[in-house]
Parts: C-alpha cells; sequence; structure tokens
C-alpha cells in the first residue's frame, strides 16, 4: 500500500501545508541499485588518539576510489557522503571529549541520506580497564542519540571491532557506508576474528553469494520474495520454501529469481529431515539459511485460545530450532555457513495482544545468541535481524490509525520496505562477515520504541 503523507509531503504544494502545520515531513530515502558506488562524495575520517581503526579504514576507502579528506570542507563544497571517526583509541571519561569535538564543527557537513559510523572496542573486552570500558559503552549512548539529530535519511552506527579483527570489519563497513543500509540506523554491531577458516572474503563482490545455495522459508511473498530476489542478486541459488497452499505465489517467486520451490510446512514432524534431505540430495548441502516463516495470531494473553498460542510458537520459534538443529546435527550446513532469524521489534518491546508473537521473536534472539558458539566451530555464523514497520500485506491490512502510528514511530517518520530488511539479511550472509556472529540488527529507522 503507498504512503500517501510520504508522497503528499514530497511534494511542491503538499510539502508547504505539512510544514507550516509543524509535522515531519519523511524524507525520501536513497536505497541501492546495481552498479552504484559505495558513496557518491568524499568521506570525512578522524580518529581519537590511539586509534587503531584509521588506518585499515582509509586503505579500505581509497581501494573503492573513495575521496577521503581528514578536515571540513569549505561551504561551497558538497556535503559529506559519511563521516567515520575512530574512537577506538577512547580510555577514559575525559576522553570522550574527543567526540565532542570532532562532531561539533561538521555535523552539518554530513549529506541528506549520508551515513556517520562510530568506530570502538567492545566494552566487555576492556573489563580489566574501568575507565576505558565506561568510555566506551558512553559511545553507544552518543551516536544513538546522534542519530536523532542527522539530516533527513541519514544513519548513525557504532561498529565496535575486536583487537585483533581490524582486517575483518570490511562488509560491515561497506554495507553500513552503503544504500543498503537506508533503514537501518541507531544499531550497535561488534566485529570480531572469524573462526578459523571463515576469514575469506567473496571472489566477487558484486555477487558475494556466487557457488551459493540459500534456503529462505516462508518466501511466497512480502518479506521472503524480497530475501529470495535480492540473495539470488547476490548471486545465490535460491530454495524458496513454503507451505502448499502457498504454492503458486511460491513458484512464481521461485522462477523469478531462478530457483526453486519446496512446498513444505516447518512445522511438520518431518520437516527438519525432509530439509535436510532436499538440500543433500539436490546440492550436496546448503550454505545459507533465513528463518523468514512467522505468522500472528494476536489476542490479549486473557483473550487468547491455546491454538493461537501454539500456532504461532510452532510457525515462528520451534521450526527454526528444529531445523537448525537438524542441519548441524546431519552437517547439512555447509563450512562458512551461514544462519539468519528473522525476528521483531515486538520480541524486544513488547506489543500488547501479542504475548504470543512476542515470546517467539525475543525466542529467535535467544536462539541465535545460544546456538552461535556452537556454530562458530563449523566454522559458521548465525545471527538476526528484528525489523519494526514494514510496509506489506499484512501491515496493510492494519487500521488505518494503528497503520499511520507505525509508519510514523521513528526517525525517517516512514514504515521500511522488504527490500530493507533483505538487504540486512543479504549482508549478514555474505562470505566476508564471518567476524559478525551472535548479533540482532534492528531493521526500524532508528524506531523511538525498543533497546
Amino acid at each position: 500500500m503507498a504512503d500517501r503523507f510520504l508522497e503528499i509531503a514530497n511534494a511542491r504544494v503538499g510539502g508547504a501545508v505539512v510544514k507550516r502545520a509543524g509535522l515531519p515531513t519523511p524524507p525520501r530515502l536513497k536505497r541501492y541499485e546495481p552498479g552504484q558506488p559505495l558513496v557518491e562524495a568524499p568521506v570525512l575520517l578522524g580518529a581519537a588518539p590511539g586509534g587503531r581503526m584509521r588506518p585499515p579504514v582509509e586503505d579500505l576507502l581509497r581501494g573503492l576510489d573513495v575521496d577521503v579528506r581528514s578536515r571540513a570542507m569549505s561551504g561551497a563544497e558538497k556535503p559529506f557522503a559519511a563521516i567515520v571517526f575512530d574512537a577506538s583509541g577512547i580510555a577514559s571519561t575525559d576522553e570522550l571529549r574527543e567526540l565532542y569535538d570532532f562532531f561539533h564543527p561538521v555535523a552539518r557537513t554530513l549529506a541528506s541520506n549520508g551515513r556517520v559510523l562510530v568506530l570502538g572496542t567492545p566494552p566487555e573486552d576492556c573489563a580489566d580497564d574501568v575507565p576505558r570500558a565506561t568510555a566506551q559503552r558512553a559511545i553507544e549512548g552518543f551516536t544513538r542519540s546522534l542519530g536523532k539529530e542527522v539530516k533527513p535519511g541519514a544513519t548513525v552506527q557504532l561498529v565496535y571491532v575486536r583487537e585483533g579483527a581490524e582486517a575483518h570489519a570490511e562488509s560491515t563497513l561497506r554495507f553500513f557506508l552503503s544504500s543498503k543500509s537506508a533503514y537501518v540506523s541507531g544499531q550497535v554491531v561488534r566485529v570480531g576474528a572469524p573462526a578459523r577458516g571463515d576469514a575469506e572474503g567473496p571472489d566477487d563482490s558484486e555477487h558475494p553469494l556466487a557457488g551459493r545455495v540459500a534456503l529462505v522459508t516462508g518466501a511466497s511473498r512480502g518479506i521472503g520474495a524480497a530475501i529470495a530476489a535480492t540473495l539470488a542478486r547476490d548471486g545465490a541459488h535460491v530454495i524458496a520454501l513454503d507451505v502448499p497452499a502457498q504454492g503458486a505465489a511460491l513458484s512464481e517467486t521461485a522462477n523469478g529469481v531462478g530457483g526453486e520451490a519446496l512446498q513444505l510446512d516447518v512445522t511438520a514432524a518431518d520437516a527438519p529431515a525432509a530439509i535436510v534431505d532436499h538440500v543433500r540430495e539436490r546440492h550436496g548441502g546448503v550454505d545459507v539459511v533465513v528463518h523468514n516463516a512467522g505468522i500472528t495470531r494476536d489476542k490479549t494473553v486473557a483473550g487468547m485460545d491455546e491454538s493461537q498460542w501454539d500456532a504461532v510458537l510452532a510457525v515462528n520459534l520451534t521450526a527454526p530450532v528444529r531445523v537448525s538443529e537438524a542441519l548441524l546435527a546431519e552437517s547439512a550446513l555447509r563450512p562458512r555457513g551461514r544462519i539468519v532469524g528473522v525476528s521483531s521489534i515486538g520480541g524486544i518491546a513488547g506489543n500488547r495482544g501479542q504475548t504470543n508473537y512476542g515470546a517467539s521473536k525475543a525466542g529467535v534472539i535467544g536462539l541465535v545468541q545460544s546456538m552461535a558458539p556452537r556454530i562458530a566451530e563449523l566454522p559458521g555464523t548465525i545471527n538476526a535481524v528484528a525489523p519494526a514497520f514494514i510496509e506489506t500485506g499484512m501491515t496493510a491490512a492494519m487500521p488505518l490509525l494503528t497503520r499511520e502510528a507505525g509508519r510514523r514511530m521513528n526517525q525517517t517518520y516512514q514504515a521500511g520496505a522488504p527490500v530493507d530488511v533483505a538487504e540486512t539479511i543479504a549482508w549478514l550472509a555474505a562470505p566476508g562477515t564471518g567476524g559478525v556472529n551472535g548479533e540482532v540488527v534492528r531493521v526500524c529507522g532508528q524506531s523511538i520504541i525498543g533497546a
């Protein structure tokens, strides 16, 4: 369903009316198109004393022919496409002043739809140094707040890079600097050294999943179909899975991406074994698994019957647990494999009438965090995305006021698109993202609710 307010607010006459009424104007988000350069204007790069990330970041950017600057430009020049600050060297609360001193004179020089990246050291890695751990944790509050001050459509992220993992942050930095992360802001991601054997990046940055097989559940429509299309764009052969009742739509998705359809109910007792048999017999295994299938059966806990509880938990949580366990137990997930679970902001902040859904989506986060050490031994990774309000057929059926509230309760004043979730999953599925494991990334336009 089209967002009429966004269209009106960005029209000449309508925009003037919206402005006079004191209403926020949703920006037109710039999303990725194949062949698009990483950035289209200079990038400002700075660092606090003692930082260790500036040299590898500068090497990365210059290797991509990015115009890297070390100081603010004159008023006649184009705004910065991105501002990157290495805060990994900040070791005390006094040194947090480095953040103010750097950003105060340049914050207004960021372009609309620009990017801010702050790079730090994980506070938990500084446990024996209380002043440093305290200061590094403080950076999170700075970046989340800065994300609410930058220009429309701009994003701000904090990437904690563990010592020794500096060379493994490229995939993450490229994602957050690019327009693929248009609806991701205010996030905190940790990058560590990949498990042994999982450090290789893709041979082709335009098609990082070339030669890989990806299984996407709930792939017949909406977010699932967008995930299938995005993974196929990146080179994967996609197995699109959904229930037999969605057979026609599923075939359309699979045919559209040059993949294959697998009609299967993931809650069936034999579903894990059937999936293992399918990927082994057809492909010798699977490289990427996206647990996207999900349903809602909304009622307050007092008014909910047991079938509504059971159905949501079975599809959204029990099936991902059973399938993941079977793939690992039967060695059907190949080395350097990737599992991505689709959680929800509802599993983080909760929603009235969604105790079943909230429990299931929080459980997906639990699955990711508990399985991460085990899958690292493969080697491989497991992570989750947590979307907020995304424009789909399901949200189009919501009452008008509920739908409008969901669209506006974030820093972009609009809903996300299915491709925003898909792009985030594609980043987590890429070979070069082996240093990101056990993480949860919200796709929410920096929603005003949740953590």
